[in-house]
């Protein structure tokens, strides 16, 4: 599925990039056939054609707004209109996306030891334009962890520019590490306190190009443009002796990636 110059990138800068701004590009590295592949298998998923036990999936809201997708509802027929699907480890496409030896050589650089995936998840804005998503940050006790996990790889399965659903993010963010102990949205006050709106920065990509994520940095993504999709598939690794903390439920088990 890798591009055919793909396991010649420079992951040492990028990691220097990442570490320091909380970001960092690896480039177009997915083939065509792979972005294919993997398109495919996202509407076969949407669409009911292939099917997996216990996969989440979140519809979109109809008003483009965040605070408006519904939530707890799960599969709700056919339709490419859902916003988020979870628990993509399940297929064996996106399972091999995630285990490519490139993604390895990134995820050990920064993870040693065993490592596990904490989430396998694909985002959707639909053609209606989807709903936006606000500045946020991937941690706390939102996530239910032991310790916070800090990389993840988002892949873009479409174009996504500047003004249809890009990636944005406040480069250096990850170093004040989380807002709120619970994580997630971040509060009106400290967006503005933040000065978020000025330092915002949009990351465009291309279909098949690949940013790494740090899970603190500040981020979100606006609607998409109207006729036109935007997929994306971000994958969160990290250590295999990070476990969960949930007592409402059963402690999550977190499947492993790549063994020592």
């Amino acid at each position: 599925m890798l591009h055919e110059d793909a396991l010649q990138v420079d992951i040492a800068g990028a990691l220097a990039h990442y570490a320091e701004h909380g970001y960092a590009r690896l480039g177009r590295v997915l083939s065509d056939a792979g972005l294919e592949a993997l398109r495919e298998r996202a509407d076969d998923l949407m669409l009911g054609r292939v099917a997996y036990p216990g996969m989440f999936f979140q519809p979109d809201a109809t008003t483009g707004r965040y605070e408006d997708a519904p939530l707890g509802l799960g599969w709700q027929g056919p339709s490419l209109d859902y916003r988020k699907l979870e628990k993509l480890e399940k297929d064996p496409r996106f399972l091999a996306w995630m285990e490519n030896p490139l993604f390895e050589r990134v995820v050990r650089a920064r993870i040693p030891g065993d490592v596990v995936l904490y989430r396998a998840i694909l985002f959707h804005k639909g053609q209606a334009g989807g709903s936006n998503l606000p500045w946020h940050q991937d941690g706390g006790r939102l996530w239910g962890l032991t310790r916070e996990p800090e990389l993840q790889l988002w892949t873009a399965l479409d174009d996504a520019p500047v003004g249809g659903g890009c990636l944005e993010v406040i480069p250096g963010s990850h170093w004040g590490g989380l807002v709120t102990e619970l994580g997630g949205v971040i509060p009106p006050d400290a967006v503005e306190a933040g000065d978020a709106e000025r330092r915002a920065l949009p990351l465009p990509a291309a279909a098949g190009e690949v940013i790494l994520v740090h899970n603190h940095v500040w981020h979100r993504s606006g609607r998409g443009r109207p006729g036109q999709r935007r997929r994306a598939f971000s994958a969160c690794y990290m250590s295999a002796d990070i476990h969960c903390v949930r007592k409402k439920k059963a402690p999550r088990v977190f499947p492993a990636v790549f063994r020592r």
